[in-house]
């Protein structure tokens, strides 16, 4: 089956009239005081008072582009975000705006002509090492704290109470997929008795304490998988290349032959606890920490791990999974060099048959040079639109199948915008305050919007199959196939004019297009949804991201 499409350049400001500048109807802040209210998921709706787009009437020139579903990529296994660090304060005491934020984040559902939310498809959680117990002893940032389910050689469930709450939210939305990950061992197995580290490039694990640490980590995958948790993965190290020697949060640097052998007493613990947990290794910093430096030290990962020669070798064993953890920091800054990294991980991967995850992101370099200015001049909405050009990339060109942001939730400040949130949480006492058990407001940002244009669509089980259409950092998309045939959901960005797709549904299988629909994001809309006819052309905003729903 081949889906025919035209790409047209549209050169009248009209057509922006045409593709229903309206209002999304839905506020997306939230002030101190918003009554928590537990809803009953709603499924949905097919059809409704959808918003239907007239066609504009232009001489148009047209550039062919074709969707071909016989052509087929990486399989999605979802899009994610973490609970660090604020979830577990706003989570335990804000009783009146967390649920909305649950909403935000994990809803699939559609009421009218606006999403709840964007369906996050897994959960990144932090299994903090014990310094939120010390306070201020543990010389870590206060807000960057995190409890620990192991006190005094006692198991103790009832803690992380703020980041089980949205772990339930998760699971009560529909929530496929827990991974749990590790900054820092628990403070009583740190040479230091810290949180974070002062052994320079070697793990801050005393030598006698691995296989105690990697048990602590299986038995918690296990306590909560019988919970009724998927907890899929593990991951146990975070950013090895770091010496994490600051107090800002927990952490640990690591020599790849460190996380060999934790890698290793970790598959004899999940093993003992009979648990089907996969590990997740190695979370490098960056990407280029997979397939270049010496696989002898921190670098050369994908080699050092999966290469069968290597010395620290672990890919045969029995619950480490066949894939390749990043983080997409330090190799964003334009459009040519961010595609040339990410090739070269594709390329180093496809002859060990790995799969790719892209594991944390936020805008956390110095500005991109194509940004189109310094952070204090760009919108919020620039910063997104952004985004989705590091998500594309990582998902066409790396290959990634699971994509991941940084925190879920922060506080802005030092005119910071939303480089580093999906929702902007304020506490009562004001940006710089450090007091979370005050119910605090909350807004969503343009990233979660943007995000939910892949998260809400692209859902674990597609396939991303042929768009013969030549990316450009103006106009670029991905395509994607449900396996069952009945839907195609193309995601495009446009930084430019506004674009007609005009889509040919004569299929040689012969099914039937059924129903089209945009999802659109832009300065004004938050995943705004318009209806079209199936002959006519569908028009993507200039300065948008937009989700093309086709169903048969």
């Amino acid at each position: 089956m081949k889906i025919v499409k035209y790409l047209i350049p549209v050169f009248a400001a009209l057509a922006l009239c045409a593709c229903n500048d309206e209002p999304t109807g839905t506020s997306t802040k939230v002030p101190v005081g918003g009554e928590e209210q537990p809803e009953e998921p709603e499924k949905p709706e097919e059809g409704g008072d959808d918003i239907v787009s007239p066609t504009p009437s232009f001489g148009l020139v047209s550039e062919k582009v074709t969707v071909d579903p016989a052509k087929t990529y990486q399989t999605m296994e979802g899009f994610a975000a973490s609970d660090c660090w604020l979830p577990n304060q706003i989570g335990k005491y804000w009783t009146q705006n967390r649920l909305q934020i649950a909403t935000w984040l994990f809803s699939s559902d559609v009421v009218g002509d606006q999403p709840k939310g964007i369906g996050l498809s897994m959960w990144r959680v932090n299994l903090g090492a014990g310094t939120a117990e010390q306070g201020e002893a543990s010389g870590i940032d206060a807000n960057n704290r995190a409890e620990a389910y192991l006190v005094d050689g006692k198991y103790d469930w009832n803690k992380c109470e703020g980041q089980q709450y949205f772990m339930q939210q998760a699971l009560r939305n529909g929530c496929e997929s827990f991974v749990f990950f590790s900054n820092s061992p628990l403070v009583q197995f740190t040479k230091n008795g810290k949180g974070y580290s002062d052994s320079g490039s070697n793990a801050n694990l005393k030598d006698d304490c691995y296989d105690d640490f990697a048990t602590y980590l299986a038995t918690v995958a296990k306590h909560f998988t019988d919970e009724g948790y998927k907890v899929t993965h593990i991951s146990p190290v975070n950013e090895p290349q770091f010496n994490w020697n600051g107090t800002s949060q927990e952490g640990s640097g690591w020599k790849n032959a460190q996380i060999a052998t934790l890698a290793k007493e970790l598959d004899k613990a999940l093993e003992d606890q009979k648990c089907n947990t996969r590990i997740l290794i190695p979370e490098a910093t960056a990407w280029d920490q997979l397939h270049s430096g010496n696989s002898s030290d921190r670098g050369g990962q994908i080699k050092a791990f999966f290469d069968p020669s290597s010395a620290n070798y672990v890919g045969d064993l029995a619950h480490m999974d066949k894939v390749v953890a990043g983080h997409s920091y330090w190799s964003f800054d334009n459009w040519t060099a961010m595609r040339n990294e990410r090739a070269k991980v594709a390329k180093a991967v496809e002859p060990l048959g790995l799969r790719v995850w892209q594991t944390e992101w936020s805008m956390l370099d110095k500005e991109p040079s194509e940004l189109g200015g310094s952070y204090d001049d760009v919108t919020e909405f620039d910063i997104a639109q952004y985004m989705s050009r590091v998500i594309h990339n990582d998902l066409v060109v790396a290959g990634c199948s699971s994509w991941s942001y940084w925190t879920s939730m922060s506080v802005e400040r030092y005119s910071q915008k939303n480089r580093f949130e999906l929702i902007q949480t304020t506490p009562a006492g004001g940006n710089y305050s450090d007091d979370f058990t005050q119910e605090g407001s909350i807004r969503a940002t343009h990233n979660l919007w943007v995000l939910g244009n892949y998260s809400l669509f692209v859902r674990p089980g597609y396939i991303r199959v042929d768009l013969a259409h030549k990316d450009t950092k103006e106009f670029f998309g991905s395509a994607w196939a449900k396996p069952d045939g009945s839907q195609i959901v193309v995601v495009y960005t446009n930084t430019d004019k506004t674009k007609g797709v005009e889509l040919d549904n004569t299929f040689a299988d012969g099914k039937e297009l059924k129903s089209v629909y945009t999802y659109t994001t832009s300065a004004t809309k938050d995943l705004q949804k318009v209806q079209f006819n199936t002959k006519d052309k569908v028009f993507i905003d200039p300065l948008s991201v937009t989700t093309v729903v086709y169903n048969f």
